[in-house]
């Protein structure tokens, strides 16, 4: 006589807690739950092993609204933005072959802080932000060439007019 399996609980994976996590500091960062709040739930988040521990750490927050996450994504070719365009909460950009230039400058970011995720083959990346951004590159890493990143203290190149924002970028 065979029995059937129990149900085992389901796993996170580090994905679904950096998730929660995000998830808690945005929702702190725009006045949703205290300081407090966060410590504790960040406490149960990063502790979590169950999929239902995870839920019960994040269930008193609000939900992600639609149009926090878009993405673009291209075999070959170019991608670009530019002009005035809404900037979503996380922008996910793929691109197998080409390049890739976001212009920032005169979009409308409709959250505190927005993530850019790009996933390129090869070709080159290209990131103009408004002259007021703080820009974080610390998780963005390359497997052929080093990031460069202009700040705008630098001086512009010869030929290139000083009033244009700064851009950081990255070829793939």
């Amino acid at each position: 006589m065979t029995s059937l399996p129990e149900d085992r609980p389901s796993l996170i994976s580090e994905d679904d807690r950096d998730a929660a996590v995000r998830r808690l500091q945005e929702a702190y960062s725009e006045g949703h739950i205290s300081h407090e709040e966060m410590d504790a739930s960040l406490d149960q988040v990063l502790t979590a092993k169950t999929r239902s521990e995870l839920v019960s750490a994040t269930a008193s927050l609000p939900e992600e609204g639609p149009g926090t996450t878009s993405t673009i994504a291209a075999a070959g070719g170019r991608i670009q933005r530019r002009g005035t365009w809404r900037v979503p909460r996380t922008l996910k950009v793929e691109s197998a072959f080409g390049r890739v230039h976001l212009d920032l400058a005169r979009a409308v970011f409709e959250h505190p802080v927005a993530d850019i995720e790009l996933q390129l083959g090869t070709g080159k990346a290209k990131i103009t932000v408004p002259r007021d951004a703080v820009v974080d590159v610390e998780d963005l890493h390359t497997g052929w060439k080093d990031t460069l990143y202009k700040h705008r203290g630098t001086p512009a190149p010869a030929g290139r007019g000083s009033g244009s924002p700064g851009p950081w970028g990255s070829d793939g």
